[in-house]
């Protein structure tokens, strides 16, 4: 039984999921997770972003019981959710919180049929990104990456891991991050896995390698590295996965879309690959 929240009822998540149900139910169980009573499409509210915020909790009780063995959330406002005292920076941070895993135990992943991306951070400012890089959080990352291409049926994933500055660094002459804290990481990453691992990367260049072929994942040092070229790509199909988690946790790669809402205009096919691919990781589990 895969669980799916409603995400922000005012969004296109209610519409998206109405779609996924019609579609999926015969060959798939599904637990539709909230309501959407009293709520206009496209008319963001403080009561949408209670029931939001009360359907992932729900979402969590119901993991742990056992009455779903994964969950597919539907987009929520981070703005909206934030105005009724949810203090974290994403979903991601908040199933982290809720299952006793450190924020930086879990990484952030887009999985897409034509890139894949793990984040060594993620719902960061990029001063905060930067400053704060250090080695674990990209073997952590590239850890993910390579379990989830395993169970995606990758033997021995290559992945390739972004540098930091423009060209990698250029060998110190446009920062010395490389040198630091990217080098060593790529050295521990080889050392505890049997994964074929290569960087530092030109960011400008690697994505393009591997659309192309040349990887399967890439690691990229933050959030908005990874997906502008995983957006830009794979939008109407990427999924965002939690990696680190004792479950299963999918989500569509895009937002509320408030000005949507209602008009019979969403597509549902990133919606409909999380499901896919929640019962992919869950059958691999």
């Amino acid at each position: 039984m895969i669980g799916i929240t409603v995400g922000d009822p005012a969004g296109i998540g209610p519409e998206l999921i109405r779609y996924a149900v019609r579609k999926l139910s015969r060959k798939i169980p599904l637990c539709l997770i909230g309501k959407t009573d009293g709520i206009r499409p496209g008319k963001p509210s403080l009561q949408g972003a209670r029931q939001a915020r009360r359907t992932l909790e729900e979402s969590v009780r119901l993991l742990r019981v056992g009455e779903i063995c994964a969950v597919v959330n539907g987009p929520v406002s981070k703005e909206w959710l934030g105005k009724v005292g949810f203090r974290f920076p994403g979903q991601t941070e908040f199933y982290a919180k809720a299952f006793g895993v450190k924020p930086d135990d879990v990484t952030m992943m887009m999985i897409g049929p034509r890139l894949r991306v793990a984040l060594a951070s993620t719902h960061l400012s990029l001063r905060q990104a930067v400053l704060g890089l250090r080695s674990k959080q990209i073997v952590r990352a590239g850890k993910h990456l390579g379990d989830t291409l395993k169970k995606l049926g990758v033997h021995r994933p290559r992945i390739a891991v972004c540098g930091l500055n423009p060209h990698a660094g250029e060998n110190g002459k446009f920062g010395n991050e490389e040198k630091k804290v990217v080098e060593p990481a790529i050295r521990e990453l080889k050392r505890k896995t049997r994964y074929r691992v290569f960087g530092p990367e030109s960011p400008d260049a690697v994505f393009r390698r591997a659309w192309r072929g040349e990887f399967d994942g890439v690691v990229a040092l933050y959030h908005d590295q990874g997906l502008i070229p995983a957006k830009l790509l794979d939008f109407d199909e990427t999924v965002n996965v939690t990696a680190g988690l004792p479950v299963v946790r999918c989500s569509p790669d895009h937002g509320t879309a408030f000005a949507l809402a209602g008009k019979g205009k969403a597509r549902p096919d990133s919606f409909l690959a999380a499901v896919h691919l929640a019962r992919r990781l869950v059958n691999q589990r």
